[in-house]
């Protein structure tokens, strides 16, 4: 019974996850959902600053500290180990509606891309962002970043093990291709308003103060990880100088499986 429960529980969590995502294509972009970062501004400027700003900070609080290490080897002395990954899904999910309810544009506006052409550009280049997000979590192992594959281990009393060594794709231009994503998705927009530059700052921080936390777990898991870092950029892709780093990109991605952010 009790395996039966953390499956199912990895399962709802997943599914939160998953509705959570794609609402989130629609928050940000302005697209399909009844309330989007742009909606109607409701209270004062001042009030709207403070109250996104606090939203943005209780979800990176969130998602970098239940990642690290030491939080973790603590929680799961609390909850089973299996469960780990989904109750970090489920809680960062549960952030980010948190965020999408309480959300207070501010209105203004920055740019407004008028040419059709390169409103048809931006949207593509957001898109791809989403798409790229997508498949790199594909890349790490959809199902073991997201808490299912951990869950249906302990179902099938299986010993859960790390995933095995295989080509990192784009691993070998950058060091992490998931915040290279979510920076597309986050500036790529034909419609720049004060909300929306606000959001992609503040988000544009975090990434890369939680690069440098995510890389100080790295080094001290990985001694080569060093190598690699030196090796391959982290955000920008420079063609020529990713030769012979496959290895040590493998073993990054698998760590990096372990706890992004």
């Amino acid at each position: 019974m009790k395996r039966s429960l953390i499956l199912l529980y990895g399962v709802v969590c997943y599914a939160v996850f998953f509705a959570t995502f794609l609402y989130a294509i629609g928050f940000i972009g302005n697209l399909w959902v009844p309330k989007t970062m742009d909606s109607a501004r409701t209270t004062s400027v001042g009030t709207a600053v403070m109250i996104d700003l606090g939203l943005l900070a209780l979800f990176a609080l969130q998602h970098s500290v239940m990642a690290r290490p030491a939080f973790k080897r603590v929680w799961t002395r609390i909850i089973p180990e299996s469960a780990e990954r989904s109750t970090y899904t489920l809680l960062s999910s549960l952030a980010l509606i948190l965020l999408f309810w309480l959300w207070s544009p501010i209105g203004g506006m920055v740019w407004n891309v008028q040419n059709e052409a390169a409103r048809i550009a931006l949207y593509a280049a957001y898109a791809f962002g989403w798409a790229l997000l997508l498949y790199t979590t594909f890349l790490l192992n959809h199902f073991d970043l997201f808490g299912l594959r951990q869950v249906w281990l302990q179902f099938r009393g299986r010993t859960y093990t790390p995933l095995p060594f295989k080509t990192p794709s784009v691993y070998r231009w950058v060091r992490h291709p998931l915040y290279v994503a979510w920076l597309f998705t986050f500036w790529a927009t034909p419609t720049m308003t004060v909300t929306h530059l606000l959001f992609a700052l503040m988000t544009t921080a975090y990434i890369l103060i939680a690069i440098q936390l995510e890389e100080r777990d790295l080094v001290a898991a990985l001694p080569e990880y060093e190598d690699y870092r030196k090796q391959v950029p982290m955000l920008v892709p420079r063609p020529g100088r990713q030769r012979g780093i496959d290895a040590l990109s493998e073993s990054a991605q698998r760590l990096q499986a372990r706890g992004p952010g």
